[in-house]
C-alpha cells in the first residue's frame, strides 16, 4: 500500500484515511454551516462535541430529516453492533451520539444486534459465543442511557421471525452481482454473508417515516443498497450521519480494533490498566527530548492522545483550545497531554460501570417489557 493509499469497508480500515476523498468516493456530502445551525436551532442547547469538531462529519439526507421534524413528520434512529468480546472506547462513539440525537428529538431508537453476522464472518467463532458476547455488549450500550420507553434492542438470531417476511422482500430485490460488488465477496464467501444485507437492511423500514442512522462512515456500503431499493418496497431512502474513526493507541492510522489489546481502551479495563495502555503505547507527536518539545512543539496530526481528547474526551472549547495552543507550540509535554487524557478516560468508564451493573435490572425493559419492545414483538401479530 501506497503512503496515500488508504482502504474502507465495513470489516476493514486501513491506512491514512482522507475523509474529503472518501466523501467523493462514496458520493456522500459534507455537513454544511446551514445544518448545523438548524440542529442547534432545534436542540436549544450546545451541540454535541463530536458535531462542533466535524467527527460526525458527512452525511445523505440529514437536511429531509430536519425538514420531516420541522413539518411534524417525525423520524427514528436506526443503529447497531457486531458483538465481541469485549467493547472498547471506539464502539462507544456512535451510541453516545445516537443517545444524545434521541434526547434533542425525542424519537424512538432501534438497536440491532448482529450475532448472526459476527458468527457467519468469523470462521473461529460458535453462536454460542456470538450470542454470549451479545448479552455483555447489550449491557454497555443501556448503560449509555437510552429512554426505555423509545428504545427497542434486538438481536438477529432471536428477532428473525419477526423479520423474516420482509427480508425476503429485501432480498428478493439484491441480485449476487450488486452484493459482490458492494463489499468486494468472492467465491469464497459464504453465502450467509451473501445473504446478511438483507437482514441489516430491514430495521430502516420499522416505522413508515424517514430513519436516520448515525455510525461510522465504513458501513455507507449497507445504505447505499437500501436506497436502491428502499421505495420500491414503499418506504423511505435512509438518512445518514457519518464519524470519523476514532484512531487505535498506536496509531493514528485506521480505526481501534477489539483484536489487537494494546490498541483499544476496553470498557472494562481498571484504572490502572488504562493509564499503562495510555502512558506506553499512545502514539506520540512530540519530540524526542524535552528540549526539542519546549522548542518545536508536537505535531498534532499524529498525536493520539491529543486526538482523543479533541473527538471526545475533552468536552470544554475553551480547554481545548489552550491544549491545542500550548502542546503545539511546546508548553506543554506528552506525558502531561498523556495523563489528562488517562484521568478523563477513567472517570468515563467509572460512570459507565456503575450504570451497566444497574443495566442488569433494566435488561428485559429494552428487548421485551418496554413500551416500543412490547409494541415491535406484537407488531407482526396484529
Amino acid at each position: 500500500m501506497q503512503e496515500d493509499e488508504f482502504k474502507v469497508t465495513p470489516w476493514e480500515v486501513s491506512g491514512k484515511v482522507d475523509y474529503e476523498k472518501l466523501m467523493q468516493q462514496f458520493g456522500t456530502q459534507k455537513i454544511s454551516r446551514e445544518i448545523l445551525e438548524e440542529i442547534s436551532d432545534i436542540s436549544r442547547q450546545k451541540m454535541h462535541v463530536m458535531l462542533r469538531r466535524n467527527i460526525f462529519f458527512s452525511h445523505r439526507d440529514l437536511d429531509l430529516i430536519l425538514k420531516d421534524y420541522r413539518e411534524g413528520k417525525g423520524f427514528f434512529l436506526y443503529t447497531g453492533r457486531a458483538p465481541s468480546m469485549g467493547m472498547h472506547i471506539g464502539h462507544l462513539v456512535p451510541f453516545l451520539f445516537t443517545k444524545w440525537l434521541q434526547d434533542i428529538f425525542n424519537v424512538n431508537v432501534y438497536i440491532e444486534i448482529t450475532d448472526d453476522e459476527k458468527f457467519m464472518r468469523n470462521q473461529d467463532y460458535t453462536l454460542k459465543q456470538t450470542s454470549e458476547w451479545a448479552y455483555q455488549n447489550i449491557l454497555d450500550i443501556i448503560a449509555v442511557g437510552f429512554n426505555p420507553d423509545k428504545t427497542f434492542i434486538f438481536k438477529d438470531t432471536e428477532y428473525i421471525r419477526n423479520m423474516y417476511p420482509l427480508v425476503t422482500a429485501i432480498a428478493k430485490k439484491l441480485n449476487f452481482s450488486q452484493v459482490k460488488s458492494t463489499f468486494g465477496l468472492d467465491v469464497s464467501s459464504n453465502i450467509g454473508i451473501l445473504f446478511y444485507p438483507a437482514i441489516q437492511i430491514v430495521p430502516t423500514m420499522f416505522e413508515n417515516k424517514r430513519c436516520l442512522i448515525p455510525a461510522a462512515i465504513d458501513q455507507d456500503p449497507y445504505w447505499r443498497l437500501q436506497r436502491d431499493l428502499a421505495e420500491s418496497l414503499g418506504y423511505r431512502k435512509a438518512a445518514e450521519i457519518h464519524s470519523k474513526f476514532l484512531p487505535p493507541l498506536a496509531s493514528s492510522d485506521g480505526k481501534m480494533s477489539s483484536s489487537i489489546p494494546e490498541s483499544a481502551v476496553y470498557l472494562s479495563d481498571p484504572p490502572k490498566t488504562v493509564e499503562k495502555k495510555i502512558m506506553k503505547y499512545a502514539f506520540s507527536g512530540g519530540q524526542a527530548t524535552t528540549e526539542l518539545q519546549r522548542k518545536l512543539g508536537a505535531d498534532l496530526k499524529v498525536d493520539v492522545p491529543y486526538q482523543w481528547l479533541y473527538y471526545i474526551f475533552e468536552d470544554n472549547d475553551d480547554e481545548m483550545e489552550r491544549i491545542t495552543r500550548d502542546y503545539s507550540k511546546g508548553n506543554m509535554l506528552t506525558g502531561e497531554v498523556k495523563a489528562t487524557l488517562a484521568r478523563k478516560v477513567n472517570k468515563l468508564l467509572e460512570e459507565h460501570r456503575e450504570r451497566r451493573e444497574k443495566s442488569k435490572d433494566e435488561f428485559s425493559k429494552f428487548l421485551y417489557d418496554g413500551k416500543l419492545a412490547k409494541h415491535m414483538w406484537e407488531k407482526i401479530h396484529s
